[in-house]
């Protein structure tokens, strides 16, 4: 009988790292300004953030991670049905329902978690 291979199970702090370095990289491809990335993040502590930034945390809570693996599925989207205007996009208007004409940055930019799970579903359900 084939032996399986061990789980690995990471925690927040394994995984803190990683994510937030992630999420920066992707803030920088989106030309994101400061307030526009600590609402994506659900911070409204500019020295928290500046922290997170500098990489000097321990451990981000569970609902960050759950935000930036949102908005890391939104990039990795993005790329794969716009290679070329990916980073653009979510700042332009959007015609589709779940915008109202608003672009998608507007709409996961209100602090809700939620609203990066709607535009992530709506990405993947682009991508078919």
């Amino acid at each position: 009988m084939a032996k399986t291979a061990p789980a690995i199970l990471l925690d927040r702090k394994d995984l803190t790292g990683p994510a937030l370095r992630t999420f920066f990289r992707i803030a920088d491809a989106w030309k994101l300004k400061e307030q526009q990335q600590m609402r994506l993040l659900g911070l409204d502590n500019r020295s928290t953030f500046q922290s997170w930034k500098r990489g000097a945390v321990g451990a981000i809570p569970k609902d960050a991670l759950e935000r930036i693996s949102y908005i890391l599925g939104i990039y990795k989207g993005l790329q794969i049905l716009l290679p070329k205007s990916a980073d653009d996009w979510i700042h332009k208007a959007n015609s589709a329902p779940i915008f109202g004409g608003r672009s998608a940055l507007d709409r996961m930019a209100t602090g809700n978690v939620a609203d990066l799970y709607v535009v992530r579903q709506y990405i993947d359900a682009q991508r078919g």
